[in-house]
């Protein structure tokens, strides 16, 4: 389990706080907004209403002991800039904050930031599923129902055929391709053996989907 510090909660960072809750972390979900954060309160581990322009609210809430922090203000610019400053100077490990324009992405960087986040080209959810773990490679959400993952073999796996492994009747998911360096083996039998490396596009129900994510975060 992962420790996320989600600071502004709108559409963008309530979906990534919520999801990353769901796949079993912890998370502290930050917003200015009281109304917000009573809609938070009970899909993370804890939401507080704070004022990020507020340096000393944000170093007394502890957040130096979290592994990832994730800046998701929206329209307020200098609010963002201060945030990320603030959290790279308590020496979080990773800091992941979402940007307006270029600009905004340029001065970011510029700060600290480890990886900014355009909104118009990620989704919310896709971004948490990749942060949960460093196995998970890619998320694609089909529907409600149903997902696509594109995870880095286990260790457990390596050296163990599918058959063996079993992921269908363990996880409820199927192997749909397996990347070997720059091969690609499209609907691999029961006979192809997992090596060290190999990346797994599997499919299967969200909720199976996410089994597999808890254990790869573990």
């Amino acid at each position: 389990m992962k420790s996320f510090v989600v600071i502004g909660c709108g559409r963008f960072g309530a979906s990534i706080a919520r999801t990353l809750y769901n796949l079993g972390n912890e998370v502290l979900a930050i917003d200015n907004s009281e109304e917000i954060i009573k809609e938070m309160s009970d899909e993370v581990t804890h939401a507080v209403q704070a004022d990020v322009m507020d340096e000393t609210v944000l170093k007394d809430l502890g957040l130096r002991n979290f592994d990832v922090a994730v800046v998701a203000i929206g329209s307020d610019i200098e609010a963002s800039i201060m945030a990320t400053l603030v959290v790279k100077e308590l020496g979080i490990k990773k800091v992941i904050a979402k940007a307006q324009s270029e600009l905004h992405g340029k001065v970011l960087t510029k700060i600290g930031a480890d990886k900014v986040i355009f909104p118009e080209r990620d989704m919310g959810i896709r971004v948490a599923h990749n942060l949960a773990s460093t196995n998970i490679l890619d998320f694609i959400e089909l529907s409600p129902d149903y997902s696509i993952l594109e995870i880095t073999a286990l260790k457990e796996w390596e050296e163990k055929s599918l058959g063996q492994l079993r992921l269908s009747t363990k996880y409820g998911i199927n192997v749909m391709a397996i990347k070997r360096g720059n091969s690609i083996s499209v609907s691999p039998n029961g006979e192809v053996v997992i090596e060290k490396d190999d990346i797994l596009v599997v499919i299967g129900s969200t909720n199976d989907i996410k089994r597999v994510e808890q254990k790869a975060g573990e």
